[in-house]
């Protein structure tokens, strides 16, 4: 057969070429297997291969007469057909070919002085797929501490030895190519532009695997330098806890955590947002920045360790300061005169003071922490006697709050005394009635039957005699309002039925309860 159609075979895949692919069986010294730093000791047959190093040696006297050149060697006929996707098998041959002309390829390898290589580099995937390189035991022994001691052996004669290691069950057989690629660049950080996270996340693990520090460091500092999203977030997190180089990782970790928080400086950073928020000057920004951090403290905490949340007291001093302000507000408008032009701007910072503290208020419910609120609001005579006083038109959004409490207490989110409750009503009911209409009418966001069934159930979790009280004087205010007053009908029929229909006594009946005990002798 001609020497022209033995290369064409061998091309096809016919005939293997003996001096481009490597079998142990064919060394004449022994062979040591080697596993990777990262992986765990040889598996059984039942567990999970790991990636292995193999290394074979040959004396220095068994050298052939001519190696190719650093990579050289790296074709299309070298690489077995397999069912890699063709994507990374050309990004294979594109990294082959730029070591084959570094200077032209502009890829920053310079390798050509060093010579032939002296280790032959063999890494195969676990789908086989397999890519034999030649490489310098230099630039090895110099980049990899891992490769440094492994390849620091000599025979008995005390010969240095020449070395073919195989590392086989690769995961992803580009990125240790790729890797050992970077042991020959001069500028790894420009090497690694535009390289998307995950890339660089894999080579961190190989790096860190074969101790490639000079990798490690640039993988960090490309790490550190390029945006995240929140899901990329989650996984450089977990690569440098999984590779313990949160020390190394220092600087990269800056952008997700400091100096461990106390809750007091926690609690600072919270009050001063909410804050801003309520001294607002942009209507529009208030608004969404509300709607911003109500999501934002609503998240679910389950999802995070030792989170650090706003504090029940930095809410109700919000809550106070925004009373203070309203009462304060109402104060003045009461003493004001019809004619003055700055009346409708006092008008517009009463509903603005009660539109702070409804969204406080509402905090205060989703965390549960809203009963002590309650009975403050109860309390407030002064505010609901000044509040009569102010025309409907400029008072309704403060009779949204008392609303707002009768619905998470008729869903039972808040949970007080039926003293509290009652005197919530007492003190607030006779104003939710004169400023219905207006609510309803003037913002789209008040559902009138949410409010209708939380003050039907509000009114129902009191005495009997209570509830008489409160919807016998709703009966007749309804009867004259119409739709301006809340239709709480409901209620009144369920109140009607336990007065008059079932009338359950109060006096228990144990007539038919015996107990009965018994001594026996030992």
């Amino acid at each position: 057969m001609s020497t022209r159609e033995v290369s064409a075979m061998i091309k096809q895949g016919f005939i293997s070429d003996q001096t481009l692919s490597f079998s142990p069986s064919r060394t004449t010294s022994t062979v040591s297997r080697l596993y990777s730093p990262s992986s765990s000791p040889p598996p059984s047959s039942t567990q999970q291969s790991h990636p292995q190093f193999t290394e074979s040696t040959r004396h220095c006297h068994a050298q052939p007469a001519h190696h190719a050149t650093l990579f050289e060697m790296m074709s299309q006929e070298q690489i077995q057909e397999t069912n890699k996707p063709i994507k990374s098998q050309s990004r294979i041959f594109k990294l082959l070919s730029d070591f084959k002309n570094p200077k032209g390829s502009g890829s920053g390898l310079s390798h050509v002085e060093l010579g032939p290589g002296d280790v032959r580099l063999t890494v195969v995937g676990k789908d086989g797929f397999r890519v034999c390189i030649d490489v310098h035991k230099r630039i090895l022994a110099e980049k990899s501490r891992f490769f440094a001691e492994k390849l620091a052996r000599k025979d008995k004669e005390n010969r240095e030895i020449l070395h073919t290691v195989e590392i086989s069950e690769c995961d992803d057989v580009e990125v240790y190519v790729e890797t050992v690629v970077l042991m020959y660049c001069e500028d790894l950080k420009k090497r690694l532009l535009g390289e998307d996270l995950d890339r660089v996340l894999t080579l961190l693990k190989v790096s860190a695997a074969v101790m490639f520090d000079a990798g490690i460091v640039s993988c960090l500092e490309h790490l550190e330098a390029v945006p995240w999203s929140e899901e990329d977030e989650e996984k450089v997190i977990s690569v440098l806890s999984e590779l313990e180089l949160q020390d190394e990782a220092a600087e990269v970790l800056q952008r997700v955590t400091f100096e461990p928080s106390t809750s007091s400086r926690a609690d600072d950073i919270f009050l001063k947002l909410l804050s801003s928020v309520l001294q607002a000057k942009d209507d529009k920004a208030r608004r969404e920045m509300k709607t911003v951090i109500s999501r934002l403290l609503k998240e679910d905490a389950s999802d995070y360790d030792n989170r650090l949340d706003v504090s029940k007291d930095t809410l109700y001093s919000l809550c106070h300061r925004c009373l203070s302000s309203l009462i304060l507000c109402l104060s003045e408008a009461t003493g004001m005169d019809d004619s003055r032009k700055d009346r409708g701007a006092l008008m517009a910072e009463i509903a603005r003071e009660a539109d702070n503290l409804q969204w406080i208020v509402d905090i205060l419910i989703d965390k549960k922490i809203c009963d002590e609120f309650v009975k403050v609001w109860a309390d407030q005579k002064e505010l609901a006697i000044l509040h009569s006083k102010i025309p409907t038109m400029y008072r309704h959004e403060i009779s949204r709050i008392t609303a707002q409490l009768c619905i998470a207490i008729g869903r039972g989110l808040i949970l007080v005394p039926k003293d509290t409750r009652f005197s919530l009503l007492s003190t607030w009911l006779e104003a939710l009635y004169e400023d219905f209409g207006w609510m309803k009418r003037a913002s789209k966001s008040v559902d009138r039957k949410l409010v209708e069934d939380g003050l039907s159930q509000t009114i129902l979790t009191l005495p009997l005699l209570q509830q008489q009280s409160i919807l016998l004087n709703w009966f007749d205010r309804f009867l004259n309002k119409g739709a301006d007053c809340p239709n709480i009908q409901k209620a009144f029929e369920i109140w009607w039925r336990r007065a008059f229909i079932r009338q359950y006594s109060a006096e228990r009946d144990s007539s038919h309860l015996q107990i009965t005990v018994c001594d026996y002798p030992k």
